[in-house]
């Protein structure tokens, strides 16, 4: 076990005594870093932006921009992390922080460095600098612009502060070109990436531990039942910063390797509930096209950079973005204990409001969706703010068409009921109908029926119903239809 330290703006720095409960925006705070701010302690403003070095996917390293307000101090045990700080000096300043102060982007100070950080990991994104692309193209990821350098601005979708304008901090985005040779946060991403420290830390009565393994893992669970498991923490980052929540026993499973495997196969994909949003968004891209309207829906890219399907799932949220569209997918959770495994159907996964089928020891494994997927798909997110705000409703789409007639059609629907649901009669309503107006309309009549939604202060039931219905003729009245079927894919479009 790891006796506790991590690698802050190239210098080593000792975890002693640190509580598991103490953020690392606090501990870098205490430590005279103060580029980092708190503006809403639950990951929803990016001040508190900072880089940590994590495993990439297309080169050895990549810096990964976290909300530090979310994060146990000791869960960055053996991690390389830099901050607004590590980035330049005065007189010395780093080209994120050069463009951003020479064309007025610089705001009022208290949410620039969390722009600078997350702007920072998008200048060195692997292959960021290389390409040349129409400024209007739209992200591979997210319907956010990408510059003419690549530069692509759903970066900066959790950073939510626009006291200047965001034209500037636009402007300073795509005039970035690509780094120096000699930098050294570049080079930096060809050498091999930080190894998951195996950690036990306790301290002010409270314990952290990461284990090596998933035996390990499941052998703490089990010796500590009212422990809290966490990965990307997006969560219980929240219940320790604005309820006071505090655990006496804390397992973080997220650098464990069993859960951070995805595998492709002709009948499913299997996706490792220790993956982030971000890894799973840019593997599985293009291959699910739920998933691909999913995720740029889902938080912002600080948090998907370290949320996971299998925390989400875990929450039992009504309300929880990941629920419909895999319960649209047909997915089932592969669970674990002690005991064995068990595959667990989702929609028998969810048994109550905040409540599941996990039992004492359980952890998800993995998420399993069956192939082949829906070619037409869709998932409509109605919230008070675009990005990285809780849904007031959300509704998913799965559909295969043959011949012009529905074959198979899948419907999640979350926050109309006490727990995340399918909408089995509009479903009965559709299958083997011809995809016509006439079928649709119809089908748009039970939907608006679904479930039990609530008055409350994200909307009204009615107009939850409301926003049900116009879903599935917003669908058929987007979705492009083809004249020879077995000659042209089927594809969802979004006007």
């Amino acid at each position: 076990m790891s006796s506790g330290h991590l690698t802050l703006n190239g210098r080593l720095a000792s975890l002693a005594g640190v509580s598991p409960h103490t953020t690392a925006l606090d501990w870098l705070r205490a430590r005279g870093l103060t580029g980092a701010k708190e503006g809403c302690g639950e990951g929803e403003c990016g001040a508190c932006a900072v880089l940590v070095a994590r495993p990439g996917l297309e080169t050895p390293t990549e810096w990964v921009a976290l909300s530090s307000c979310l994060m146990p101090t000791v869960a960055l045990d053996g991690e390389e992390v830099v901050t607004v700080e590590g980035l330049g000096a005065p007189g010395q300043l780093h080209p994120v922080q050069r463009e951003l102060a020479g064309r007025g982007g610089t705001q009022c100070g208290y949410c620039t460095p969390g722009f600078v950080c997350s702007m920072a990991a998008e200048y060195y994104r692997p292959g960021r600098g290389s390409s040349s692309v129409a400024s209007d193209q739209q992200s591979p990821y997210a319907a956010a612009p990408v510059g003419p350098n690549g530069f692509d601005l759903d970066a900066l979708g959790g950073n939510l502060c626009r006291c200047t304008g965001y034209r500037p901090i636009r402007d300073a985005a795509f005039a970035l070109g690509p780094p120096e040779a000699n930098d050294a946060l570049g080079r930096r991403l060809h050498e091999p990436p930080p190894l998951p420290t195996p950690t036990r830390a306790a301290a002010h009565g409270a314990e952290f531990a990461r284990p090596a393994s998933l035996a390990e893992a499941l052998a703490l669970w089990a010796d500590y039942p009212e422990a809290v498991v966490v990965a990307g923490c997006t969560d219980w980052g929240v219940e320790v910063n604005l309820r006071g929540a505090r655990a006496a026993f804390v397992i973080a499973v997220d650098r464990l390797p069993e859960l951070r495997e995805l595998h492709v196969t002709e009948d499913s994909i299997d996706i490792g509930t220790a993956l982030t949003l971000t890894e799973v968004e840019r593997v599985l891209h293009g291959q699910v096209p739920l998933l691909d309207r999913l995720m740029p829906q889902f938080a912002s890219r600080l948090v998907r950079n370290a949320a996971t399907l299998g925390g989400n799932l875990a929450t039992a949220s009504p309300i929880g973005d990941a629920a419909p569209a895999l319960l649209a997918l047909g997915a089932t959770v592969v669970v674990g204990s002690q005991a064995g495994r068990r595959e667990v159907a989702l929609e028998r996964f969810f048994t109550g409001y905040r409540e599941s089928a996990l039992r004492r020891g359980d952890l998800i494994l993995s998420v399993r969706i069956p192939r082949p997927v829906a070619e037409v798909a869709d998932f409509v997110k109605v919230s008070k703010r675009r990005i990285d705000d809780i849904s007031s409703i959300a509704v998913a789409f799965a559909v295969d068409i043959d011949d012009e007639h529905i074959r198979r059609v899948r419907i999640g629907l979350g926050g109309v009921s006490a727990t995340p649901i399918r909408a089995l009669a509009t479903e009965e309503q559709l299958i083997g109908r011809r995809w016509s107006r006439e079928t649709v309309a119809a089908a748009a009549d039970v939907l608006a029926t679904e479930g039990t939604p609530l008055d409350d202060h994200r909307a009204s039931a009615a107009y939850r119903r409301a926003v049900l219905r116009q879903a599935l003729l917003r669908l058929h009245a987007t979705t492009v239809v083809p004249q020879h079927p077995a000659q042209t894919q089927y594809i969802g479009v979004t006007p």
